[in-house]
C-alpha cells in the first residue's frame, strides 16, 4: 500500500466512524430519552466528544486525523508556498475519502440500529442563525487546530478538540457541524442527527466561510505559517468536528 492511499484510507475509516459515533448516538439518544430532547443533546454531544478524542488518538499518526475537509484544505493552503502541509495530490485524496467514509458512517449506523440502510433526512436546518452559528463553530474549531500545532502542543489535542466540540454542541445555534463531509454524511439518515439535503449547501457555504475567518485569525495571531503548516499533519482531526 502506498503512504498517500495508506493515509487517505485512514481518513475514510476515521470520518466514517466519527459519523457512525454522531448518528447512532443520536438514534440511541432517542430511544434511550424518548421525552427530554436536552437529555438526548447531552447524550449525543457527550458520546461525540469522546468518540472525536479516541479517533484523534487512533488516526493522528497514520494520517493527521483531519477527518474534515476544511482542515484539509487550510493545511494546504498554509503549507502552499513553503511546501509544508498537505499538497495538492494529497488534498485531491483526502477530501473524498472524508467525503465517502462519512456517507459510509451514517449508513453503518442506520443499519446498526436496524433502519433502512439510506434514508434521506427530513429535518430542515436553515436560516441566517444557524449560518452564522456554523461560521463561528467551524472557525474555533480550525483556528484551535492550528493553534495547538503552532505552540507545538500536540498531545493535547484530542482532548481540546473533543472539547470544543462538546462544548460547541450547547453554544452554537446549529449544534457545531463545523464539517462539510459529515453535514454531506448526516443528510443520508432521517435520524435526530439528520440534516435535510435542500439544507447542506448553506451549512457547507458557512463551514468554507469559517474556514477562512480561521486563516485570517491565524494570520494575524499566529503568522509563522509555515510553523503552523509543517505541524498540523500530526495532530489535526477534526474534526471537524461534529
Amino acid at each position: 500500500m502506498s503512504p498517500l492511499v495508506r493515509r487517505a484510507s485512514a481518513e475514510f475509516a476515521g470520518t466514517a466512524m466519527l459519523v457512525a459515533a454522531v448518528v447512532g448516538s443520536g438514534i440511541a439518544a432517542v430511544r434511550l430519552s424518548p421525552t427530554d430532547a436536552g437529555l438526548q443533546l447531552l447524550e449525543n454531544a457527550i458520546a461525540t466528544a469522546l468518540a472525536l478524542g479516541a479517533l484523534i488518538l487512533m488516526f493522528g499518526p497514520v494520517s493527521g486525523a483531519h477527518l474534515n475537509p476544511v482542515v484539509s484544505v487550510v493545511d494546504w493552503w498554509l503549507g502552499r508556498r513553503a511546501g509544508t502541509g498537505l499538497t495538492a495530490r494529497d488534498l485531491a485524496a483526502y477530501v473524498p475519502a472524508q467525503v465517502c467514509g462519512a456517507v459510509c458512517g451514517a449508513v453503518l449506523a442506520n443499519l446498526m440500529f436496524g433502519l433502512p440502510a439510506t434514508s434521506w433526512s427530513q429535518t430542515r436546518r436553515a436560516g441566517g442563525h444557524l449560518w452564522l452559528a456554523e461560521v463561528v463553530a467551524t472557525a474555533g474549531l480550525v483556528f484551535l487546530v492550528f493553534a495547538l500545532a503552532r505552540t507545538g502542543r500536540h498531545g493535547a489535542a484530542p482532548a481540546a478538540v473533543g472539547a470544543y466540540i462538546g462544548a460547541a454542541y450547547w453554544f452554537t445555534s446549529s449544534t457545531s457541524f463545523a464539517n462539510p463531509a459529515v453535514t454531506i454524511g448526516r443528510a443520508v439518515t432521517d435520524t435526530f442527527a439528520g440534516i435535510a439535503p435542500t439544507s447542506v449547501p448553506g451549512y457547507v457555504g458557512a463551514q468554507l466561510v469559517g474556514g477562512l475567518v480561521a486563516v485570517a485569525a491565524l494570520a494575524a495571531w499566529y503568522p509563522d505559517a509555515r510553523q503552523t503548516a509543517d505541524a498540523a499533519p500530526q495532530l489535526t482531526p477534526e474534526t471537524a468536528a461534529r
